[in-house]
């Protein structure tokens, strides 16, 4: 009976979800797109980090041994034949017009052909991996980059594009962050000044041939890239802004925590099987943005896979649904909320939109996700914007703990590419990161 009742609950609470969140539109290969994106349905939890360590962003060094690893579940239950291939941005992320030889040394595709199935689990996946540059293909030059997997030897039937950089340290970063220097702004925000010393690299006008990326949390909707050095000391490029710099803090991201299903974590409500999957709901959430700062430890909106009571949680852990809800007294009229962060690649679709209950007076979403830690946050987006509001609901503090990513490019006067030349990682509370 009890069963029972949680399945009518599901179907009639969640029924209009349902409905709307199909993702037809999001999940279509009609064109690439050059940004972190899934273009079918049946894959899960993509993952791409430095080799060693989930937690690391996506940059490596040229000419050295780190190496990328991709990862990704495929739901349905057949093996398929994937294979990839790389292509060249600039610093905006759009299509260079370098020919693939001009930047790859070896394949130009290549197939992936590391896999395995899941094990002991209610939703049967298959699990891909793979680690590169390795011996079929390895990348020359520096920059920015997008990997491209597709099926069955089909470069215009996409399956996924990931974002990743390739650096050769040429300048030296040091960057600080404090509270801003606007006194409007010194309680809620953030800002990241820092000079550039290009000794021994020649950088002829900084002003043309330099561009300057700062992102939040890698996160890439509300990036700073458009900064210019504010004064030239010698081989030194100071940017210390009041303004152009700033970013809003936010608050600590929430969290869940689903490495087992066996008990209730902090902040689930119900742990319930409805033959043939798990249902995870989480606690009712509240609005944020007139709370007093509390501070929790987080990891920056990321996400990490783990299965308690499993050896590899590659094909051990398990997916479940996962229900996330706010209340909200009545519906925003020029807008959406979003469960957003790593768990929805920083991006605004139909999989991480929320619909509204009107009965419920609150703000719906169901969500399928493998077993793990997840940070996430609410988050509004106004129609017409691509920049989402991460203060609305959840409020901004200047004592919230944040990385701050830099990305210097250079592209010099007989140069058709942006080199990156420096990158720099520097935590609002932590010191330095490598």
């Amino acid at each position: 009976m009890k069963h029972i009742i949680l399945y009518i609950f599901i179907l009639t609470n969640f029924a209009a979800l349902a409905q709307d969140t199909t993702g037809e539109d999001y999940f279509n290969t009609d064109y690439l797109r050059y940004q972190n994106h899934t273009y079918k349905e049946y894959i899960k939890t993509i993952q791409l980090h430095k080799e060693g360590w989930e937690m690391t962003y996506p940059v490596i060094a040229l000419k050295t041994r780190d190496r990328l690893v991709l990862s990704f579940d495929d739901i349905e239950t057949e093996v398929k034949s994937y294979s990839y291939t790389f292509v060249h941005c600039n610093a905006k992320w759009e299509p260079t017009n370098l020919l693939p030889n001009e930047y790859l040394d070896g394949f130009i595709e290549n197939e992936i052909k590391d896999y395995e199935f899941s094990f002991n689990t209610t939703y049967e996946y298959t699990h891909y991996k793979l680690t590169f540059p390795n011996d079929d293909i390895k990348l020359k030059i520096s920059g920015n980059y997008i990997i491209k997997v597709y099926l069955d030897y089909d470069k215009e039937n996409i399956v996924l594009t990931r974002r990743f950089s390739i650096v050769e340290h040429k300048v030296e970063i040091k960057p600080t962050v404090k509270q801003a220097t606007i006194i409007d702004e010194r309680k809620y925000s953030h800002e990241i000044d820092f000079t550039i010393n290009h000794t021994g690299y020649n950088i002829n006008d900084p002003f043309g041939e330099l561009t300057v990326v700062i992102t939040q949390n890698n996160r890439w909707d509300n990036a700073k890239d458009d900064l210019k050095p504010l004064f030239i000391k010698d081989k030194e490029l100071l940017y210390d802004y009041d303004y152009e710099n700033v970013f809003k803090a936010g608050s600590e991201f929430r969290n869940f925590d689903i490495k087992s299903i066996r008990y209730q974590s902090q902040y689930i409500s119900q742990v319930e099987y409805v033959k043939p999957h798990y249902h995870v709901k989480l606690l009712s959430d509240e609005v944020r943005r007139f709370k007093v700062y509390f501070h929790e430890i987080d990891i920056n909106g990321r996400y990490y896979i783990k299965y308690q009571e499993g050896e590899d949680s590659n094909v051990e852990a398990d997916y479940v649904y996962v229900y996330f809800t706010l209340p909200y007294d009545a519906p925003m009229i020029d807008g959406n909320f979003y469960v957003f962060g790593a768990l929805s690649d920083w991006n605004f679709n139909n999989n991480n939109q929320m619909i509204y209950n009107f009965e419920k007076k609150a703000y719906q979403l169901k969500m399928l996700l493998k077993q793990g830690y997840y940070n996430y946050q609410y988050v509004y987006l106004q129609d017409g914007k691509t920049k989402a509001d991460h203060t609305f609901i959840e409020g901004s503090h200047y004592e919230t703990e944040n990385d701050y990513i830099i990305y210097v490019y250079h592209r010099g006067i007989s140069s058709r590419y942006d080199k990156l030349i420096g990158f720099e990682i520097v935590n609002s509370i932590k010191k330095n990161l490598e």
